[in-house]
């Protein structure tokens, strides 16, 4: 046994719940942590410079249990690019003061070609682009991303992704089809998933709606996501079944513009908002039909976890198809018509739930196994089993 762990330093957008950060989580819980220990770099608008802890900036969700682990958190100012000169040099700053860690790897793939040369420069063995989404939104930020991403590959010792489109955008095609990525699928706890019908009847029993058609959705509400259709979809499916009910877990700056779409269509006493929560597993337990109408993903998490939880999904045809790992999932077009998804759920309305444990244990997505693989290349260097 080592007298103290290697660290990893993951450089992140910040530690809210989020698909990114809940799968480093999941990850982080199965390491030996007298073995191997994380840290998290994260970006706040709240600091101008490099900051030695999180306390510059408002607490975020996974903060406490990060500092429990014996993680740390540091801070970063956020990019802004007219800030390009000040962001360099809060970067040289903090990695000239903490280069004695064995990887740092970036899942910020906008900025990691900043970030990822400077931590080597400084002498950091291992350096790791991660790229987590197939996307980058729309408008200035979005073009500014990408370029900012050109050439990354070249700036990085290895290259993951946890999907080939995620691949492809941020590393390019070519670069993937010469073998040079690694794809690593987003694990999570299988077992903590795993359909239990007596948690069911409970957040059911709880939430008033025993009787119900539940369709639910985690997540953040923001464009990726695609909100206003999903709502779109739920109006439809409640003009057929009037005992349909919507859950929402999840937060975001699209939040109030949802809540007065149901008010629009009508449907708002029918939308259950419960904000971020600690236990979606229980949420998953209370749903019929998962819904991810999304506009881009990587490998969305959340699809993971509602198959674990033994749930018919409709998914749109934008997110890839390696997240499929039970027959479970259909995937629908988001240009047709809401009228159109809703007539798929309801046609599908009478399927038998079951336990999908081996399932997706057999497919890769347990995070236990995963986590040998990671501890292999942290420690080793050996990325042969990711």
């Amino acid at each position: 046994m080592m007298s103290k762990p290697i660290r990893v330093l993951h450089v992140l957008g910040g530690t809210a719940l989020g698909g990114a950060e809940s799968r480093i989580m999941d990850l982080y819980r199965q390491m030996d942590r007298e073995e191997i220990q994380f840290d998290f770099l994260v970006h706040s608008s709240a600091v101008k410079r490099a900051g030695d802890d999180a306390s510059a900036r408002a607490p975020q969700f996974y903060d406490e249990e990060i500092t429990g682990m014996g993680g740390r958190i540091y801070v970063l100012p956020k990019f802004k690019g007219y800030n390009y000169r000040t962001y360099r040099n809060a970067v040289k700053a903090f990695f000239a003061d903490h280069h004695d860690y064995r990887v740092v790897q970036g899942h910020m793939t906008s900025t990691a070609s900043i970030y990822l040369p400077i931590a080597k420069r400084a002498g950091v063995p291992v350096t790791v682009a991660h790229s987590r989404s197939a996307g980058v939104g729309k408008g200035v930020k979005a073009a500014a991303t990408r370029l900012l991403r050109r050439g990354l590959y070249r700036k990085a010792d290895y290259c993951f992704a946890c999907s080939r489109a995620a691949a492809v955008d941020a590393f390019g095609r070519a670069w993937v089809d010469q073998g040079n990525v690694r794809i690593i699928h987003n694990a999570i706890d299988v077992s903590r998933y795993a359909y239990r019908p007596w948690v069911r009847e409970d957040v059911r029993r709880t939430l008033g709606i025993e009787d119900r058609l539940v369709l639910g959705h985690v997540g953040r509400f923001s464009y990726p996501k695609n909100h206003p259709y999903l709502i779109e979809v739920f109006a439809a499916v409640h003009a057929v079944r009037k005992d349909a009910v919507l859950v929402l877990v999840g937060d975001g700056e699209d939040r109030e513009k949802i809540e007065r779409q149901c008010e629009r269509l009508g449907i708002k006493e029918h939308v259950l908002f419960m904000g971020n929560r600690s236990d979606p597993e229980a949420f998953y337990q209370a749903f019929d039909f998962f819904l991810l109408p999304s506009h881009y993903e990587g490998l969305p998490g959340v699809l993971v976890e509602a198959q674990a939880a033994g749930l018919r999904c409709l998914v749109s045809d934008k997110v890839t198809r390696e997240a499929a790992a039970t027959q479970l999932v259909t995937y629908l077009s988001i240009e047709q018509p809401a009228g159109a998804w809703a007539e798929c759920l309801l046609s599908q309305a009478g399927y038998e739930r079951h336990n999908t444990s081996y399932d997706m244990i057999k497919s890769g997505f347990d995070v236990k196994e995963q986590a040998q693989c990671y501890r292999n290349f942290y420690l080793n260097g050996d990325d042969s089993q990711l």
